[in-house]
């Protein structure tokens, strides 16, 4: 019975991916603003729904590590797995004004939870905080996508169907989003309870990937029909909206303070930072992201993985992968991200000076 809840859960955020790329995308059309900012506040938002009903009901059972521990995976999952699998499907072009923007406010957000986070409880007052910077984002966020609209040179697009029918897709597709993704994180949890691992690994892992389902079913359905501003700006806009919103709302309805587990402190958030900050660069090199530095994100997500779960059954092997990691493949991986940003910048400076020469 659980496989069968597990494969109608899949088939309904396959539908509901669909759906609701279309009626946002139509959306956009219709209220003049760009498909990327569509993907960093409607899409985004709508997508991290589960995320936002599983931390909240997480808390008021008492369970901290769940709910903190979905955010800090979800964050995770969204760049390395998402971002990753939708570039090896089609390189991904990510916009300027993401660069600019977006991904430094994903990055500064995820400081900031380890900020609110470091003496192990968010309270209701940090919460508050976190909520009223979403407003102030989303505001932000709206105003400059219609002036960009309206400083284009791009035609305008004719917008197709009604808005209220384009509303309903959106409404359809974000149902079908949720149920798929309760389904699958159900039947999910049942498989990991039977492992016997830890909350906060269950969190991390397997909530956390059944969460962002949805988001990943929407990124893909994006990149698939070639509207890959949505696919990026998906991902990028539901980071923020986990930290400001999910851990923001679930901190000021929770009974008590949330929790931060000492591993969670200690590994898990400074990683989501690091992967986070590791966009910056990837993104700068040509405001592409290759199908082979998908190929990396998947990998890491992987070394990732395998690490909580190793952890997480107490195998012998985990600390020595979790020193690998920080030793040795993560500064690796720093470096060499460095080093082409370096390149890249070198190339454009070249680039420029040579330019008033040939015209």
């Amino acid at each position: 019975m659980t496989g069968v809840l597990f494969v109608a859960g899949l088939l309904l955020l396959v539908l509901g991916a669909e759906l609701l790329v279309r009626g946002a995308a139509r959306l956009a059309v219709a209220a003049g603003i760009t498909p990327l900012v569509v993907g960093l506040t409607v899409v985004a938002y709508a997508t991290s729904a589960p995320e936002a009903a599983v931390s909240i009901q997480a808390a008021f059972q008492h369970n901290a590590d769940i709910a903190v521990g979905n955010v800090i995976g979800s964050n995770i999952f969204n760049v390395l797995m998402i971002l990753g699998l939708s570039a090896v499907i089609a390189p991904l072009t990510v916009s300027t004004q993401l660069v600019r923007n977006d991904v430094p406010v994903m990055i500064g957000t995820s400081l900031l939870l380890l900020l609110v986070a470091w003496n192990q409880a968010i309270g209701r007052m940090e919460g508050a905080t976190l909520l009223v910077l979403m407003i102030v984002y989303t505001v932000l966020v709206v105003r400059l996508g219609r002036r960009a609209a309206r400083a284009s040179d791009a035609p305008a697009q004719e917008p197709v169907g009604t808005v209220y029918g384009n509303i309903g897709l959106v409404v359809v597709g974000l149902g079908a989003l949720v149920l798929g993704a309760r389904l699958l994180v159900n039947s999910a949890v049942v498989f990991a309870t039977a492992l016997g691992v830890s909350p906060l690994v269950v969190g991390l892992t397997i909530v956390a990937a059944g969460t962002s389902l949805p988001e990943l079913a929407t990124s893909i359905a994006a990149t698939v029909r070639g509207q890959r501003d949505i696919a990026v700006g998906n991902a990028v806009g539901s980071n923020i909206f986990n930290v400001l919103f999910v851990l923001g709302t679930t901190s000021v309805l929770a009974p008590e303070a949330l929790h931060v587990a000492t591993s969670a402190l200690t590994f898990d958030l400074p990683f989501m930072i690091a992967v986070c900050i590791a966009c910056l660069p990837i993104f700068f090199t040509g405001y592409t992201i290759d199908r082979w530095e998908g190929v990396v994100f998947l990998l890491f997500y992987a070394a990732y993985t395998a690490y909580l779960i190793l952890h997480g059954i107490a195998h012998d092997a985990a600390p020595v992968l979790r020193h690998i990691m920080l030793l040795y493949v993560v500064p690796l991986a720093g470096v060499t991200l460095v080093l082409i940003a370096g390149r890249e910048w070198h190339s454009h400076r070249a680039a420029s000076r040579r330019a008033p020469f040939e015209s």
